[in-house]
């Protein structure tokens, strides 16, 4: 789409003499002066866009250029967003790991999940420290409790030489299962209504 919007020619920009023209809704005018179809275009308020230098004589269409663009522009930004939402982090922490590194560690995984992204969460071991897997799983399950309100691991922790691997995915809202709850107080307000009849 980016490369079509560089090649597009604008009104003026239109240098010849006649073209093939599609209308506003898609219909089609057919061919025409280009003078007469930028006359066109400035009736309605639109612009004279050619969107197929290629062929002979070239189409052109008239459409509101600006907006055209502007919605180009938001559809890119969004592809771009989506790219970025699909990243996965990766963010290693050690066997022998102190409580004000892994606060820090597990506050930027904290911040990757909320804003939508997974998170390779790793344990690199060094030398014998490969012999108790168990340190790692433990550092690891640590770090899914802590961040259960924004995630949840994929699956078990896996070895990769002499890396212990755990992936962490966002949640989705956990608002919605809270949601529910404010129905338990409409049966405690029906017992007050009982005794009033009696």
């Amino acid at each position: 789409m980016m490369t079509i919007a560089k090649e597009h020619k604008v009104n003026e920009q239109i240098r010849v003499r006649q073209i093939r023209l599609i209308g506003a809704e898609g219909e089609q005018i057919g061919i025409i002066d280009t003078r007469d179809a930028l006359a066109m275009a400035r009736e309605q308020g639109l612009d004279l866009v050619m969107v197929g230098p290629q062929a002979v004589p070239p189409v052109c269409r008239l459409l509101d250029y600006g907006r055209f663009r502007y919605e180009q522009q938001q559809n890119e930004k969004e592809n771009r967003r989506r790219a970025r939402a699909q990243e996965v982090k990766a963010i290693k922490f050690r066997v022998k790991i102190d409580d004000h590194d892994f606060n820090t560690k597990t506050g930027h995984v904290r911040r990757f999940l909320e804003e939508g992204h997974k998170v390779k969460v790793t344990i690199m071991f060094r030398g014998r420290e490969r012999t108790h897997p168990e340190l790692g799983e433990r550092i690891l399950h640590r770090v899914a409790e802590t961040l259960a309100d924004v995630g949840a691991p994929e699956g078990t922790p896996s070895m990769m030489g002499m890396d212990m691997n755990m992936i962490m995915a966002p949640k989705g809202t956990p608002k919605r299962s809270e949601a529910a709850r404010p129905e338990a107080p409409k049966t405690a307000s029906a017992r007050p209504e009982a005794p009033a009849s009696v």
